[in-house]
């Protein structure tokens, strides 16, 4: 279940070449927040950019908006802890989800000129299903922001010895100034050279592990013999036909429909901190690329995130002890095996991945609350400027809830498995219920709403259920848990709304009140393509499908 931190004694032995390569680092991080001020006049400008962004920068940004605490920490502690069998999180529970994102469902988001999801829910159901969605989304991102930030405070307590608490209040600092300075763009400017820098700072790591354990070889042998992993550590599906038989204890199905289904779709398709770079792009053409540009290097990420986490579970035997913080297993690395100066890139690409993330959760919290709850509920009808000047308010807001719920994050030995709880409370219910409603006309508002609401409720007592024992030997870990409770509140949500709409039947809105926002009624906004977009390379359709048949042929050499 949850336990306690253990090796806080880690410190790194940094040099002033380091310190060096992360003060140019920030340097440039607050100079493009500076520069990104300038193009804000506008709300729209501030949250969504002026919607003028070409597709290989929202695609960058997308992903390396992805790349925060758990994608880096997470993955590489779910490495040592699950061996390769982490990959489903990539080669199932991601690429499909985004591929989906740009070829059906981004359309829908952009050409109905939505600047966020709730509104979205608004526009399909009612303003009350808008501000459920708000608010959950809202709590959802200051938990989320709280996992990058406490990750982010315990490399810069390994720099400087700095006590927790001070470590997350310094690290929150720099994402509040650059966010506040510059919103949506200066986020995503400084969350595509954050992609390069985290891809610069992990190929060392890799590669120098690989070294000191044999190559891939060695590392095969290590997790085999001399790790608690054992050969079921080295495969991803031959072990899954019962869940005792590998480390994840998932069985296929629940991988399958569970974290491939349920979690990944709710994840990737609805979650606006992603969806928000997407409506940042130029046209609906850039739109649909964003999520597909970035399921290309989402295929191959693993190698800079779960390979150093097995690499760390065999050169550090500790990891594999009871109670041990599996969140280390990159931090180890880094001081055991990089020198001077490149372990000032490595700590620098480790630092941008946590400020990417934590900028797109806090950037998503600013836009629905200005949005969809300040401006949609309280406060109506004011100029734009004030809703600028809330945004930068609601940014300062979600650094500081961040800052406390950073503390909650610091009580799970693998954060993973407690981001996965929170997208099995508020992603899983919310996707079906979009799916629902983008598919079915007769859906009606009302099922909207407590659809929504009932389906997260049943998430969330699935879980309590777990914790409190009833359901304990049935789950089993943690994250089975939450790949049921996913599931679980799909099937809850989808069965409360079929049978409300149909007890509310009359209730169903216009057909000119859902163009663009269901499937059959196209939207009437004019087509925004332009010369080249019909090009095998800018389509959404050629280069999905590519994605997807890359990504399961990945399994072939692991299955």
């Amino acid at each position: 279940m949850i336990l306690p931190a253990a090796q806080d004694d880690l410190r790194l032995d940094v040099t002033a070449l380091d310190y060096l390569i992360l003060a140019i680092y920030f340097a440039t991080v607050l100079g493009i927040g500076f520069a990104a001020r300038v193009t804000i006049r506008t709300s729209v400008d501030f949250f969504l950019s002026g919607r003028s962004l070409p597709a290989w920068i929202t695609g960058l940004a997308f992903l390396s908006a992805n790349l925060g605490a758990t994608e880096i920490l997470g993955m590489a502690a779910n490495g040592a802890q699950y061996g390769l069998m982490t990959t489903h999180y990539y080669w199932i529970g991601a690429v499909p989800a985004m591929v989906f994102l740009g070829i059906v469902m981004m359309p829908f988001y952009y050409r109905s000129g939505v600047h966020s999801v709730p509104e979205f829910l608004r526009r399909r159901f009612n303003s009350q299903t808008q501000l459920l969605n708000a608010v959950t989304f809202a709590i959802a991102q200051i938990l989320i922001a709280g996992i990058n930030l406490y990750a982010l405070g315990l490399v810069m307590r390994a720099l400087v010895g700095w006590p927790l608490p001070v470590s997350v209040v310094v690290a929150a600092v720099f994402v509040l100034a650059y966010i506040t300075l510059g919103g949506l763009s200066s986020a995503i400017y400084n969350e595509v050279l954050q992609f390069f820098v985290i891809i610069a700072g992990l190929i060392p790591l890799v590669v120098l592990g690989l070294i000191k354990v044999g190559g891939p070889s060695g590392l095969a042998d290590r997790i085999r013999d001399d790790s608690p992993l054992g050969d079921p550590g080295l495969h991803t599906w031959a072990d899954t036909g019962s869940a005792a038989d590998n480390p994840m204890q998932a069985s296929w199905l629940g991988i399958l429909l569970g974290l491939g289904f349920v979690l990944s779709f709710g994840y990737w398709t609805t979650n606006f901190a992603e969806v928000q770079r997407g409506l940042s792009a130029k046209n609906n053409t850039a739109a649909r690329l964003t999520p597909i540009v970035a399921a290309y290097p989402k295929i191959v990420i693993p190698v800079l995130t779960v390979v150093p986490g097995m690499i760390a579970l065999v050169v550090f035997p500790a990891l594999s002890e009871p109670g041990a913080t599996y969140n280390n297993a990159i931090p180890l690395l880094m001081g055991d095996l990089l020198p001077t100066g490149v372990l000032g890139v490595a700590l620098t690409g480790l630092l941008a991945s946590f400020m990417a993330g934590m900028a797109a959760n806090v950037s998503g919290f600013n836009t629905v609350f200005t949005y969809d709850i300040w401006r949609g509920h309280l406060r109506k009808g004011r100029p734009d400027a004030y809703y600028v000047s809330t945004g930068r308010w609601m940014t300062v807001v979600a650094v500081v809830g961040g800052i406390l719920t950073a503390f909650i994050a610091a009580q799970y030995s693998n954060i993973m498995g407690y981001m996965q709880q929170l997208f099995s409370f508020f992603n899983a219910p919310l996707f079906a219920t979009f799916i629902l409603g983008l598919a079915w006309r007769k859906m009606t508002p009302w099922a909207g709403f407590w659809g929504l609401l009932i389906g997260t409720l049943s998430a969330v007592t699935s879980y309590l259920l777990f914790l409190a024992g009833p359901l304990e030997d049935f789950y089993g870990t943690e994250l089975n848990a939450s790949f049921w409770g996913a599931g679980i509140a799909f099937v809850v949500d989808i069965v409360v709304s079929v049978a409300i709409s149909l007890a509310t039947a009359r209730t169903v809105k216009p057909d000119e009140e859902l163009r663009g926002l269901v499937r059959g009624l196209p939207s009437d906004r004019p087509d925004d393509s332009v010369a080249g977009d019909e090009k095998w390379y800018r389509s959404p359709v050629k280069l999905g499908l590519g994605a997807l048949v890359l990504s399961l042929a990945c399994y072939i050499p692991f299955w």
